[in-house]
């Protein structure tokens, strides 16, 4: 289903940070939404990006994301920063792999730079219900998104570090001193997650408390050139290096769902009946990768020189 937003305000969040309200056509309220969804904007020219939601969750009579300008990237960021109050845009009706878990003793929040946009919606909820959290933010002196917001909402259960390093240091006595029943939640850059989910792996923490949301994935660089096969037509397409597979199949004209196109929202996943799969993804468990059935097209490449795929 496709939601039609009008743009009713636009702010200046940050030098490179643009706050959109977007509200329905007629005035009414809005699907609500867990804490920590996402919807995808449509960006002109057939661009699907996704962005968090920051606002209200119960019934809402507007949407509210927060778009950081990326000049590397494929210009979706930088058509949603050149759209004026009244434009019509369209998108999809809230998703999120990144819900607070309602029976947690403790929310441990933990953000960097544009990250803070989903853990936001945390607190925002944490707040509204009663439940017990803190917040660790590290951002830039001059990229401080939310920052007046969060310091109503929050109070003295949010700390905001000028850099990582003061982030770190408070972050592994904090890690060690947390309740039974705490669940940690953090969204930020690729390298800071992985510094924060390595660092509670080490302090002893389950995985299954440990819930992350990636915006990016790693380089893995252009990999090798493979044939994906496609078993129930016995079609077969190449796939060169530095082309994903779902590249290589939507230009053959073979419709695959996408979305995220960074390996983190699942919607392009596909069945494999046979190949090795070098996974490249944020989204598959480990225990759904060792099955070695599925492959999430959009950054995932085989791992020789075939891959037979379930279409």
């Amino acid at each position: 289903m496709t939601l039609h937003l009008r743009v009713t305000r636009t702010d200046a969040l940050a030098a490179d940070v643009r706050q959109l309200v977007l509200a329905s056509i007629d005035g009414g309220t809005l699907p609500s939404f867990t804490p920590g969804s996402h919807i995808a904007v449509e960006c002109g020219e057939g661009r699907r990006n996704s962005y968090s939601l920051t606002g209200p969750t119960i019934e809402p009579d507007h949407y509210t994301i927060s778009v950081r300008f990326d000049p590397d990237g494929q210009g979706g960021s930088r058509w949603l920063h050149d759209v004026a109050v009244g434009q019509t845009i369209s998108v999809g009706l809230p998703r999120s792999d990144f819900a607070p878990v309602l029976n947690a003793r403790h929310h441990l929040l933990i953000a960097g730079g544009i990250g803070i946009t989903p853990i936001l919606s945390h607190a925002r909820a944490a707040v509204a219900w009663g439940r017990s959290f803190e917040m660790h933010y590290a951002v830039g002196r001059d990229r401080r998104t939310h920052i007046a917001e969060l310091r109503d909402l929050c109070g003295d259960r949010m700390t905001v570090y000028p850099g990582r390093v003061g982030l770190w240091n408070a972050l592994d006595p904090a890690l060690r001193q947390q309740p039974l029943g705490t669940h940690l939640y953090t969204c930020g850059p690729a390298s800071m997650i992985d510094e924060v989910t390595d660092r509670a792996a080490a302090a002893g923490w389950p995985t299954e408390r440990v819930h992350t949301e990636r915006f990016t994935v790693a380089d893995f660089g252009p990999g090798a050139p493979y044939a994906a096969k496609l078993a129930r037509s016995g079609r077969v397409v190449p796939v060169a290096p530095g082309v994903t597979l779902l590249d290589a199949l939507l230009a053959q004209g073979i419709k695959v769902s996408n979305l995220c196109r960074q390996g983190v929202c699942g919607e392009c996943r596909l069945p494999v009946r046979g190949g090795r799969i070098e996974h490249r993804d944020h989204y598959l468990s480990d225990d759904e990768r060792s099955t070695g059935d599925a492959i999430m097209a959009c950054v995932s490449r085989a791992a020789g020189e075939q891959l037979d795929l379930d279409l």
